[in-house]
């Protein structure tokens, strides 16, 4: 059962909670983050991520869903706050939300990536949006992307604006962040000698061969680049094909999550055509 706590003021407490949703550096030190929505808050529940806290104010009559949620609650703790300091948590432009929760952060471990004979993972390189990282998010979950690995100088995983692009799908996708492409190697030695048809497919503007030139259908890895900068060498260097999508356009590239989605939507189709 969790404890109630009642929060009147700006107190310590009070702005523990408020300094996670601005303070990447509070959050990681912390190992806490920062969730509002009912999408996200759903998905949070549905997939068991532990839940530290639910902060609501009792100044008005909840919402079905929000005395469900309290009622059913596993959280260590429930903080009861005023309208007023409500109002100053809630990132929402009318009104507050019901219900805000303090999750706790999953280890951060390539061993929550499950490792299977048909897997998908996706690499982002240094994404620099919050509004990229967060879509491509929902696009993983939409298309049967098995995990998610960050790696380089990015945008915080962890930050409200990442789980807010994401519309709550942030919680069904396993995603570990890495200082570098070297963290990544052993891991993809061990799959390479795990599976002898695992490939390390990269996307770039520059490659020669379209997407839908090249098989998808075995167990791989599709690395994505920055933003701006897109794939780097190190990961160029160790990829099997380098591929594109086709353009007719006088643009020359795609949005970074755009791109993402187009291809994961090739690999899909053809895992379906293999399994008709």
């Amino acid at each position: 059962m969790p404890k109630i706590r009642k929060i009147y003021s700006e107190n310590s407490e009070f702005q523990l909670i408020e300094v996670l949703k601005r303070n990447r550096e509070k959050r990681n030190k912390l190992g806490e983050f920062f969730v509002e929505g009912v999408k996200s808050i759903n998905y949070a529940i549905q997939n068991n991520w532990h839940i530290n806290s639910f902060i609501y104010s009792n100044e008005k009559p909840l919402s079905e869903w929000a005395n469900n949620v309290l009622k059913n609650s596993n959280a260590d703790i429930h903080f009861e706050l005023p309208a007023k300091l409500m109002d100053k948590l809630s990132e929402k432009d009318e009104d507050y939300s019901e219900i805000i929760a303090v999750v706790k952060m999953p280890d951060n471990d390539l061993s929550r990536i499950n490792i299977k004979k048909d897997m998908l993972v996706v690499v982002f390189d240094r994404p620099s949006s919050h509004g990229n990282l967060g879509t491509l998010i929902r696009s993983c979950e939409a298309l049967r992307v098995d995990g998610l690995i960050i790696t380089g100088h990015a945008v915080d995983l962890y930050d409200p604006k990442t789980i807010r692009a994401s519309m709550g799908t942030f919680f069904t996708i396993p995603t570990v962040r890495l200082e570098s492409h070297n963290e990544l190697l052993p891991w993809i030695k061990d799959i390479r000698n795990k599976f002898n048809n695992f490939k390390v497919i990269g996307s770039t503007s520059k490659a020669e061969a379209l997407i839908e030139e090249i098989d998808l259908a075995n167990p791989m890895l599709l690395l994505i680049g920055n933003e701006t900068y897109g794939l780097s060498n190190n990961y160029k260097e160790i990829c099997d094909e380098l591929v594109k999508i086709p353009m007719y356009g006088k643009i020359t590239s795609f949005n970074v999550a755009c791109a993402s989605s187009i291809m994961l939507y090739e690999i899909d189709k053809q895992r379906r055509m293999v399994n008709i």
